[in-house]
């Protein structure tokens, strides 16, 4: 065992000397983290390839700037049995997300957008929007199909405003009546953002803006999207490579992987009693003219760990600000507090970003203070400012319960 042990710590040292790109690396004991404790970020990848959870995951650790721990373990497709790479492509689902509330972070600084701005001035079509209200009781599902739920509309209190949309407060898309009205508005393959987001402002919201949180998966920062194009003027995958993107030197990152990337994209599984099956359509988030905020980019493991490591160094990272340490603060500071309907314990929300406010209320290992986000497919991240810590885990198949796992191994292995 000691033996397996050494010869993976070697392997991860050549692995870093190699690979690493723009962030240093360094020995886990020279930023207060133990070798040997790292380890069970390891055994607890192997615990869940041996019992079928997922084929294999790349995870990365940094400390005070300096990557202490990356890995690539187990395979990247059941079949094929390819070995896991620290260059492989992952769809990042829903961690997207933070990306583009940097974007609307950069468009505030310019002073082009503020954040009680109604989403109106930007798309004039959610002027006025209605809100749903559940009339008499669920109408019997049809066999093999959900009913529709039955619901009239009273007018807004008031427009939904950039910061609901980037705190989940809107009710844009968030529930059954609200996204029963959207599926009838659903985007055609060809759409672009500006082709689409229009028609939700004539759909219903799910609650009266700001009276409560509940998650808008997509639509939502989908919106945001599109008013980072009109605040800026450049499309948004224009503005993400050139504004984000290249300065962090983010290479593998984009809504849709390159021809030269496809070898690389792990296959995307779902767990099932008969074990892992193939996702259905798993770049359907994706698209080439459709760039969608709340969802569809792809990256690696380095890529976006440069994303997260420039909010964790307060907007910078290379000698390429992207934002000031202020805004970074404010972005990952509680707007939205656990006690609001909708909010888990001990979570509060800040713009695009889960923020930890209270870690023993919610058993959390992490640090009050901490903020971050997950996806769909299994992805994870999140910034410890208190303990300087950047943690990132690719995986392809939806295991939450090693989210949790992976920050209690990430935190016991700090030592000093």
């Amino acid at each position: 065992m000691r033996r397996i042990g050494l010869l993976s710590l070697l392997s991860l040292v050549a692995t870093l000397s190699v690979t690493a790109a723009s962030l240093p690396t360094s020995r886990p004991e020279d930023v207060g983290l133990s070798s040997e404790r790292l380890q069970r970020i390891h055994a607890l990848v192997q615990r869940h390839i041996d019992s079928g959870d997922i084929t294999g995951a790349v995870m990365l650790v940094a400390r005070k700037g300096q990557v202490a721990f990356v890995e690539a373990q187990g395979t990247m497709d059941v079949d094929t049995r390819k070995p896991m790479t620290r260059d492989a492509v992952f769809r990042m689902a829903s961690m997207t997300k933070p990306v583009i509330g940097v974007a609307v972070m950069m468009m505030l600084e310019e002073g082009k957008l503020q954040l009680a701005d109604p989403v109106s001035k930007y798309i004039p079509e959610f002027k006025g929007m209605n809100v749903a209200v559940p009339q008499g009781p669920a109408p019997a599902a049809a066999a093999g199909a959900a009913a529709p739920p039955k619901f009239y509309t009273v007018p807004a209190a008031r427009d939904i405003t950039i910061k609901d949309l980037l705190t989940h407060t809107s009710g844009l898309s968030s529930g059954p009546m609200g996204q029963s009205e959207v599926r009838k508005n659903r985007r055609k393959p060809t759409e672009t953002l500006a082709d689409y987001i229009p028609r939700l402002g004539s759909t219903p919201l799910e609650f009266q803006p700001g009276s409560r949180w509940m998650y808008s998966a997509s639509d939502g920062i989908d919106v945001l999207a599109r008013v980072v194009e009109v605040a800026s003027g450049m499309p948004l995958d224009r503005f993400l490579k050139q504004r984000i993107f290249d300065p962090l030197d983010m290479p593998n990152t984009s809504h849709y992987p390159t021809d030269a990337q496809m070898p690389r994209l792990v296959t995307a599984y779902r767990k099932t009693d008969k074990g892992l099956v193939k996702t259905e359509n798993s770049l359907s988030m994706s698209s080439k003219v459709y760039f969608a905020g709340g969802g569809g980019l792809v990256s690696t493991i380095d890529d976006y760990s440069h994303f997260a490591q420039m909010l964790a160094n307060g907007g910078e990272l290379n000698g390429k600000r992207l934002l000031s340490p202020r805004t970074v603060k404010l972005m990952s500071s509680v707007h939205i507090p656990s006690s609001l309907p909708g909010r888990t314990a001990g979570e509060g929300f800040g713009l695009t970003v889960r923020v930890i406010q209270d870690a023993v209320a919610g058993n959390h290992r992490v640090s009050d203070g901490s903020f971050g986000w997950s996806g769909a497919y299994g992805t994870h991240f999140w910034i410890d400012p208190q303990e300087e810590v950047v943690a990132v885990m690719m995986i392809q198949t939806p295991i939450r319960e090693m989210r949790a796992e992976f920050e209690n191994a990430v935190m016991q292995a700090i030592v000093k």
